[in-house]
């Protein structure tokens, strides 16, 4: 049984959620610098 489909699987998954994880974690970033510029103005 050849095992590359599964490794390759695996590094797929891990890529995607990698990627997914680091764009939910950018978001909230810019949120996070969004709602501190407004409490800056807000003062």
């Amino acid at each position: 049984m050849n095992h590359w489909p599964f490794i390759i699987a695996a590094y797929l998954i891990t890529a995607l959620g990698v990627l997914g994880l680091s764009w939910g974690s950018w978001r909230a970033m810019r949120a996070a610098e969004a709602r501190a510029d407004a409490m800056r103005r807000d003062r």
